[in-house]
């Protein structure tokens, strides 16, 4: 049996249902062959499942319950893997945004979904069309679940471009976005985060035709989500990766460097009086 790395359950659902597992599977004193023969599945796998480096099946979950004797635990730990809260739409992006060793973002309108704060997401989730309070509050959550990945100890290197207008739409009003403008200012100190802005006197761009994310995996990008009305989605074939890839390079070349990006931050929280 693998002893494998120590988990941290508040990673993600994911990590969470991995430490769920090796928990309840040792509390029952099977090894990973054990009840990998019990569920038909191999050690290998429940190794990786348990390492949080394969996401399980709903198969896999239901077995567990059985071979473990628990009433439903794993199923429902299961389905937080597959992010219910999310919108549909988004939940294929958010499986990989788990793997990636680097994010590469770039956003006109908003501050970018990682980074947002509850009350900023709140807002933002709060105009979609037909949205119910316990939806909003149930994509509230599952966004700030996102955010973990930055606490992981090999956490992703997270780029992140934004445009002037992003700081100064007062989104939420003076408070929620001064609110939101200083947790800018405090996660731009995460040794892998950088945000720069660029600026309004840039001239039209290839950036301005809507947001994207690119997943990058030991240097190569495998998965892109691309933000469009009434629904993004997430592509995962080269050229369209390649291309996306030129864009962010592209608008990059015309952002402030990272510290005045900060400033000019900065600069939009102390004129707002806050």
């Amino acid at each position: 049996m693998s002893i494998g790395k120590e988990i941290d359950p508040h990673e993600s659902p994911r990590a969470l249902f991995a430490y769920e597992l090796r928990r309840f599977r040792q509390s029952a004193e099977l090894t990973q062959k054990q009840l990998g023969e019990r569920i038909g599945f191999s050690d290998s796998m429940v190794n990786l499942v348990e390492l949080a480096k394969r996401p399980p099946s709903q198969r896999f979950a239901e077995l567990c319950d059985q071979a473990l004797g628990l009433d439903g635990t794993m199923v429902r730990l299961y389905t937080a893997t597959r992010w219910k809260h999310s919108p549909e739409h988004f939940r294929p992006w958010l499986e990989e945004e788990q793997e990636a060793t680097g994010l590469w973002c770039w956003e006109p309108t908003l501050v970018p979904g990682l980074l947002q704060t509850e009350e900023y997401a709140r807002r933002v989730f709060g105009a979609s069309l037909g949205i119910t309070g316990d939806e909003i509050e149930g994509r509230v959550v599952a966004r700030m679940q996102r955010r973990a990945i930055l606490n992981r100890p090999c956490p992703p290197a997270v780029g992140i471009l934004m445009d002037e207008a992003v700081i100064r739409r007062p989104i939420g009003g003076a408070v929620v976005m001064t609110g939101q403008l200083r947790f800018l200012m405090e996660i731009a100190e995460h040794p892998q985060v950088t945000i720069q802005i660029v600026p309004y006197e840039t001239d039209v761009h290839a950036g301005l035709t809507g947001g994207f994310i690119i997943a990058e995996r030991n240097g190569t990008a495998y998965a892109g989500f691309a933000e469009a009305q009434p629904y993004g989605r997430t592509v995962d074939d080269q050229p369209t990766l390649n291309r996306l890839a030129r864009v962010y390079d592209r608008i990059r070349a015309e952002a402030l460097p990272f510290r005045q990006s900060l400033r000019l931050i900065e600069e939009v929280v102390n004129q707002s009086g806050s």
